[in-house]
């Protein structure tokens, strides 16, 4: 499936810097994130599947990308508001993260 540039562009992709970071109780692969994206938009609770990948303390305090303008979806009980972007599996998993200092907040054109 194909999608126009204007489709792509409707993707609100946005640095956040992790504020907190814990498993999620009873969850094998899921880790619930305090996530803060600037003043415009604050602070947001991200649930995402990358326990197997990496320990919640060893984002704590780093920026990664996030889409923040999907709908809100309840996983394991938690409201989570955006989606953390990530690549590859096992040894080859990466948190797509700036090559360069920006801002939490600042948007991907």
């Amino acid at each position: 499936m194909t999608i126009s540039i204007d489709q792509f562009q409707e993707a609100d992709i946005r640095l956040g810097k992790v504020t907190a970071s814990e498993k999620v109780a009873d969850a094998d692969k899921l880790l619930r994130l305090e996530v803060y994206f600037g003043e415009e938009i604050g602070t947001r609770q991200i649930v995402s599947g990358i326990a197997p990948y990496v320990s919640p303390e060893e984002i704590i305090g780093k920026t990664f990308l996030f889409i923040v303008n999907l709908e809100p979806r309840t996983i394991r009980g938690l409201e989570s508001n955006g989606m953390l972007l990530a690549v590859g599996e096992s040894d080859a998993f990466s948190l797509l993260a700036p090559t360069r200092n920006a801002a939490p907040g600042s948007r991907v054109r």
